[in-house]
């Protein structure tokens, strides 16, 4: 069994900071790519970052310059700090992680249960 666990978001006013972590947990024998997705009501996920075991990072254009994601690959955990929110910004975030369970086995999509960010005054 492996577990994603976010912590972080809230509610937060134009232009503030907020911050997300997210740490996987059980089974793991390798973490690849971990990163963030947000999603609204109705509407489709969407990519806002992501960032491999080598810490290369790739982020959406809606987020580059104010949002920050890192890992610490000993805990098998990445963050995402949020800068200059606009509430835009707001939605549901999900972190997700590639995760093989075994040296044999395939690398596998799984996601934390969400949590919520609002952005307005």
């Amino acid at each position: 069994q492996v577990q994603l666990v976010e912590s972080g978001g809230g509610l937060v006013q134009p232009g503030g900071s907020l911050s997300l972590s997210c740490t996987a947990s059980g089974s793991i024998f390798s973490v690849a790519v971990m990163g963030w997705y947000r999603q609204a009501p109705g509407k489709q996920r969407e990519l806002v970052a992501t960032i491999n075991q080598n810490s290369n990072t790739n982020y959406a254009d809606f987020v580059k310059g104010r949002f920050a994601v890192s890992r610490d690959n000993a805990k098998n955990t990445v963050y995402l700090q949020m800068n200059s929110l606009k509430p835009e910004d707001t939605d549901v975030y999900y972190c997700f992680a590639a995760i093989q369970t075994r040296s044999w086995g395939s690398w596998d999509p799984y996601w934390g249960q969400g949590t919520q960010v609002t952005v307005s005054s």
